[in-house]
């Protein structure tokens, strides 16, 4: 028998048989070790004494392994392609959707002022004495409230909304500021009473509530 009928008897003697359910670690290895049983037997040049690359002819069957290797590796790369693609849409639409939400947060942070104005204007009429108001008094205040609402009303439409701060409720570091700690009827720890309103844009604090804490019911 000649030395290439040897080569290539041994390449396919050491060639592992594969199932249809192989893994790709297992294609992989049966291809590493095609190549090298023929890398291993392959002839060398006696007149110049240069190793001669390796020209076996693989049968059938490890052909067919070299192309489910190569299959695999390509799938593999396709799939690795289509997720990035699908993180960068992904991360655009977030930045898309983040520009869209925060583009007004100096603008809605100034408007907070002419919210805090009104606000006060409001306060500083006793509900007692607005019964006591004439005609065009009313109708100035009735104004004032129907401009503060609406003013909230476009804030929300552009997702500026008001934190939650009424007594009693949990006190959350994120949205609240506390200035005092004072006796009150609600349980240590809560909100017993707010300064200040607070608002928030999206999922940011545009501006915390400022608040007092409740130091429980004093003795």
């Amino acid at each position: 028998m000649s030395e290439e009928a040897m080569s290539d008897e041994t390449v396919k003697d050491e060639a592992p048989e594969l199932g249809p359910d192989a893994s790709k670690a297992d294609l992989k290895a049966a291809a590493d070790e095609i190549l090298k049983a023929a890398k291993a037997n392959a002839p060398e040049d006696e007149g110049e004494g240069v190793e001669a690359e390796a020209e076996v002819e693989l049968t059938p069957d490890q052909q067919i392994l070299a192309l489910e290797v190569e299959k695999q590796e390509l799938r593999d790369q396709m799939l690795r392609a289509m997720a990035e693609m699908e993180n960068l849409r992904k991360r655009s639409e977030r930045e898309k959707s983040d520009a869209r939400i925060y583009a007004i947060e100096k603008f809605a942070r100034d408007l907070l002022s002419v919210s805090d104005n009104m606000a006060r204007a409001l306060e500083a009429l006793p509900e007692d004495e607005r019964e006591a108001l004439t005609e065009g008094g009313k109708g100035l205040l009735g104004g004032i409230e129907m401009t503060q609402k609406e003013l909230h009303t476009v804030l929300t439409r552009h997702g500026v909304t008001a934190i939650e701060a009424e007594p009693g409720a949990a006190f959350d570091p994120n949205l609240h500021q506390a200035v005092a700690n004072i006796p009150s009827e609600h349980p240590n720890g809560t909100i017993a009473s707010l300064f200040q309103a607070g608002w928030k844009i999206g999922d940011r604090t545009l501006r915390a509530a400022m608040v007092a804490v409740s130091a429980g019911q004093a003795n």
